[in-house]
């Protein structure tokens, strides 16, 4: 079995100068890349009649901009690989480009973008490349900071490739703790080649029914519903109690990074009262 790249080395290492080439030389890679940015702008669920804002999260050399181009979008794309955003900036794309890791946050305004959009590069969080790093932690930092900013009715959509179940619910955890609801869209699930794994991501608003994945009559998709979020993350490790002086102040800081005016710290925050607050 071939070795996987987030095994062989740290992404900022891995994406050199020679592998950067192949995402514009390597007329295979460009044609699965494009394939699977197309399926996730489709799962984006963008206005046709308007022009959005996207944010491109492991942008690489700019193949996946180009797809929200081409239906009319701008995009701002953020990647750890000079080599990568090098390409990009050959191939002229359109879109702003941001040296940055993943893991560290996405420090942007909070509102600033209609969506987001990622493509083989979430699974790269789950390695800790450095003594410093904790998958979980960067993982929550990620996700946390996306939510901000976020426009609320948003989406975010990240193809990936999980390694195991339990990377899938590493991730999906992580992102319910952040605020999210989704779920998770398999297309063709009997399919060693073409399967594919779509985590697709929803700030607010009216609940979605998330799309059956393709290849399939049936729904394949491993939906976490809103209604049951709350559930699910009592059995996350580390998780706040609800309504505890952490929780409160995790929500607090959230509304903060969100630009929502939010009442000071006092020694009463979190200290249980009689009556009605």
């Amino acid at each position: 079995m071939a070795k996987r790249p987030e095994h062989s080395a740290p992404p900022e290492i891995f994406y050199n100068e020679d592998e950067a080439k192949k995402y514009s030389q390597n007329t295979r890679i460009i044609e699965i890349q494009e394939e699977m940015a197309e399926r996730a702008y489709e799962l984006l669920l963008l206005p046709e009649d308007e022009s959005a804002l996207v944010l491109d999260i492991g942008c690489g050399s700019g193949l996946s901009g180009s797809v929200l181009e081409e239906n009319g979008h701008q995009w701002i794309g953020i990647d750890i690989s000079q080599a990568m955003l090098d390409v990009a900036s050959d191939r002229e794309v359109e879109g702003d480009l941001i040296l940055g890791d993943m893991g560290q946050g996405m420090c942007f305004k909070a509102g600033s973008f209609d969506g987001a959009i990622s493509i083989s590069a979430i699974q790269w969080l789950c390695n800790a490349d450095k003594s410093n790093h904790v998958p979980q932690k960067r993982l929550y930092q990620f996700f946390t900071t996306l939510y901000a900013c976020l426009t609320r009715n948003a989406r975010a959509v990240f193809q990936f490739y999980p390694e195991n179940a339990q990377q899938i619910d590493m991730i999906t955890n992580q992102a319910l703790r952040s605020g999210f609801y989704g779920g998770v869209v398999v297309d063709y699930p009997n399919s060693t080649k073409a399967k594919k794994y779509y985590l697709v991501l929803m700030t607010g608003g009216v609940q979605q029914q998330l799309p059956a994945g393709l290849g399939t009559e049936e729904s394949n998709t491993e939906q976490i519903s809103y209604s049951k979020k709350r559930e699910m993350t009592k059995n996350i490790r580390g998780k706040d109690v609800k309504k505890s002086k952490d929780w409160i102040m995790h929500k607090k800081e959230r509304r903060r990074q969100q630009g929502n005016e939010t009442r000071l710290d006092s020694k009463y925050t979190g200290r249980k009262r009689s009556g009605r607050f």
